[in-house]
């Protein structure tokens, strides 16, 4: 599998490139890492807002009517990649723009910055291809929240191993439900080449995200939010990865400004054969809630 066909199976977002960074890195050490964030997350922040329940829903909304920054850093190591590991950093801003009193667009943007391992024992270290999510929601919606929209993406790498030198454009679905404590839905979408460059593999990728959040007292939550991806350019057993996986997170407060931190592991239980087995994913949401 090439690194452009591990960069276009990988979000939306949210959510979806899951595998990069070349530092040897053991199941051990990847334990440990788990294990200071569990530690640092709870002793150091352990009072979260007066409104932390309130925010922690907002921000397992991927359509929520909330300025969010959430920074996510994913590491995978083991199977197709042996010892070494590759990691992946994605800047994902949310900014949601009143239309009109009954429509919102929610805009979306991934910024994927990439160190990923090489054959020689170099790497190949940028920014790859940028992508752009909106996502049209109803300010009022009933119990099924949704949102429909493009989903875009432009050639934007700055490492030419990184390189797909395509625009790719296609739809993008967010369907989800809030009852109770639960926040629980799907995104999902597919890209299809639509220009540029002619010799490299035409995109053409699914992205599929169920989450599932359950959530406890004082901001804490139990969730899994795995990124399944399909590249139907590849050959026949090498298109899907499939991960299973759980973690937590807590909305806190850094001095004044609220964040949620998020700690989760998974297992590509369906993965190609280049592809990572193990994987943990870290993210800071820096969260802006409307008056």
């Amino acid at each position: 599998m090439t690194l452009t066909q591990v960069l276009r199976d990988g979000p939306l977002s949210a959510m979806r490139l899951t595998d990069f960074r070349v530092v040897p890195m053991s199941h051990a050490r990847l334990a440990a890492v788990a294990a200071l964030a569990v530690l640092f997350a709870g002793r150091v922040w352990a009072q979260g807002p007066p409104d932390a329940a309130e925010l922690a829903k907002k921000a397992q909304n991927p359509i929520a009517n909330m300025n969010m920054v959430p920074v996510q850093f994913n590491f995978t190591t083991g199977g197709g990649l042996g010892s070494r590991t590759q990691s992946l950093i994605n800047i994902q801003p949310v900014l949601p723009l009143a239309i009109n009193e009954k429509w919102n667009l929610i805009a979306r943007t991934i910024i994927p910055i990439v160190s990923q391992p090489l054959p020689d024992g170099e790497r190949a270290t940028g920014i790859g291809d940028i992508q752009e999510q909106l996502f049209f929601a109803p300010t009022a919606p009933g119990k099924v929240i949704w949102g429909i929209g493009p989903a875009l993406s432009f050639p934007t790498a700055t490492n030419p191993v990184l390189e797909t030198g395509q625009f790719a454009l296609g739809p993008s679905l967010v369907v989800e439900a809030m009852p109770g404590r639960w926040v629980m839905g799907v995104v999902a979408n597919n890209l299809w080449r639509i220009g540029g460059s002619d010799s490299t593999t035409a995109i053409n990728t699914l992205f599929v995200q169920p989450f599932i959040n359950y959530n406890l007292k004082r901001g804490w939550a139990i969730s899994t939010t795995p990124a399944i991806t399909a590249n139907w350019a590849a050959d026949s057993g090498q298109k899907w990865t499939v991960p299973l996986g759980l973690g937590v997170s807590k909305v806190t407060m850094v001095g004044k400004q609220p964040i949620n931190v998020v700690l989760q592991y998974y297992n590509n239980v369906v993965r190609p054969d280049a592809a990572g087995a193990y994987m943990v994913r870290m993210m800071f949401i820096l969260l802006y809630p409307r008056a």
